[in-house]
């Protein structure tokens, strides 16, 4: 990498961590920190919004399934935007206002109001965890990044690298710097992938001749996807945007009903077709590349899917381009793994430690967000694969909350016993199956299992409550 382009990365990287530390002298409160003073605005609210949700791990994912299955693989956020939208009209209106009049602060304080302190914690703790998971998914998405791109740099010096700046410009910022610098982040995003490595990459591999001679006819069909992979994605993805911390603090510093609503109608249409497209036709731009032997010292057996966009964008982008491209990338990893990184200190000082209301809370708070940092990047040290360990994440929450958080929205007595039994045994149930590596039938994922069994056990409880209320 030219100094040129170092220095554009690290122009980005300390304006990031100036955005940070300017935030981190007007928090004065936990209000401040975990929900930005509930005064934030649409376009802040919606950029913010899609920026965590597709985020590193999502757009280096993409560029792995638009390598290994083309066109097909936007499917993947397609239930992205249904998600946004579904629970734009169905939970955010009824969401919203309680969260202004109650003061909340986390999802569980939502689902303590409905149920009880029980199941408030034991989603604290689900949630926390699965959080954690997903920041490490973002730390070791931006490892992979800037190893495939630094010469020299292995991918665990690179986790270091990462981990220490999204945790250090996290933990002093709180969500408003989140949220503001969101809004830059996207923009660097989709700026840098359009008008930059689009284009580049698009005359570099030979332009639509190359890639009709080059890919396999179902690289360039929408339908080259099982009826299986799409239902996983279904089951995965769409619960999330009913069970997300992250969504549920940006419903809280939405200034009101309405600006929430306009903000997640934003985010599902910057997710698909968007982001979609664009993170998918550049894997298989990618894939192009390596097959017309344009990425010298790789093939298909050396090179990571996930690995080839970063590779190929290393090779093709002239000098001061590739530090613009590469910010961007590291935009949409950091706009995730601090609003990750956020939501699991928020779980836990919430719901689990209740020490929100001490006098010293906003202390207390930066350093549990940097004491989860530091176990995020360890585990990050231990994995290989951004995609799966983001999936599993996604999997281990929406399998224990989801069945609680729809009854909680469409049931008229909802049953508080029901939903701490379904949660543990739905979350269990995903989590033994995914460490166990059991075979399933259809090829299904184990969440959907783990939430099938979840309504089967809420259903139950429910179902013995009411007849000994009868008897």
């Amino acid at each position: 990498m030219s100094w040129i382009d170092l220095s554009i990365f690290s122009i980005y990287l300390i304006t990031m961590i100036g955005v940070g530390f300017y935030f981190m002298r007007k928090n004065k409160t936990t209000d401040d920190y975990y929900v930005g003073g509930r005064k934030l605005n649409s376009l802040h609210i919606g950029l913010s919004v899609v920026a965590t949700d597709v985020g590193g791990g999502f757009s280096i994912g993409l560029g792995g399934l638009g390598f290994t299955m083309g066109l097909s693989g936007s499917w993947l956020l397609f239930t992205g935007l249904l998600g946004a939208w579904l629970s734009g009209v169905l939970l955010v209106p009824k969401v919203s206002d309680l969260a202004r009049e109650k003061g909340f602060l986390s999802f569980p304080q939502f689902l303590e109001f409905i149920f009880d302190k029980r199941v408030a914690l034991i989603a604290g703790v689900i949630s926390a965890i699965g959080y954690l998971g997903f920041t490490s998914s973002q730390i070791l998405a931006g490892a992979k990044l800037a190893s495939s791109t630094f010469d020299g740099l292995s991918i665990n010096n690179a986790l270091l690298v990462m981990g220490v700046i999204a945790i250090v410009y996290t933990v002093i910022g709180g969500l408003k710097a989140v949220i503001y610098t969101d809004t830059i982040q996207w923009i660097i995003l989709i700026a840098g992938l359009l008008f930059v490595g689009l284009p580049f990459a698009y005359v570099k591999i030979g332009g639509v001749d190359a890639i009709l001679s080059t890919l396999d006819p179902e690289f360039l069909s929408l339908t080259s996807v099982s009826w299986q992979q799409i239902v996983n994605w279904m089951f995965t993805i769409i619960p999330i945007w009913f069970i997300g911390m992250t969504l549920y603090q940006r419903i809280y510093a939405a200034k009101d009903t309405k600006t929430a609503q306009k903000g997640w109608f934003i985010a599902g249409f910057l997710e698909y077709p968007l982001m979609a497209f664009i993170g998918v036709i550049l894997g298989m731009f990618s894939r192009v590349a390596l097959e017309n032997n344009l990425l010298p010292g790789y093939n298909i057996a050396n090179l990571d899917a996930e690995m080839g966009l970063p590779v190929l964008l290393k090779t093709i982008l002239p000098v001061g381009f590739l530090g613009i491209v590469l910010s961007a990338y590291f935009s949409a990893i950091m706009s995730t793994a601090d609003s990750c990184l956020m939501a699991s200190s928020g779980n836990l000082l919430t719901d689990v430690l209740k020490k929100h209301n001490h006098k010293n809370s906003l202390q207390f708070s930066q350093l549990l967000t940097l004491a989860i940092g530091i176990i995020a990047l360890l585990l990050a040290l231990k994995m290989t694969s951004v995609l799966e360990l983001m999936l599993h994440s996604y999997s281990f929450m929406v399998s224990g909350m989801i069945i609680p958080v729809l009854a909680g929205l469409f049931s008229k007595s909802p049953n508080s016993l029901g939903a701490l039994i379904s949660m543990i045994a739905g979350g269990s149930t995903t989590l033994v199956l995914i460490i166990l590596n059991i075979q399933l039938p259809f090829g299904l994922d184990a969440n959907i299992f783990g939430i099938v069994f979840s309504l089967i056990i809420y259903f139950c409880v429910n179902f013995i409550r009411t007849n000994m209320i009868k008897n």
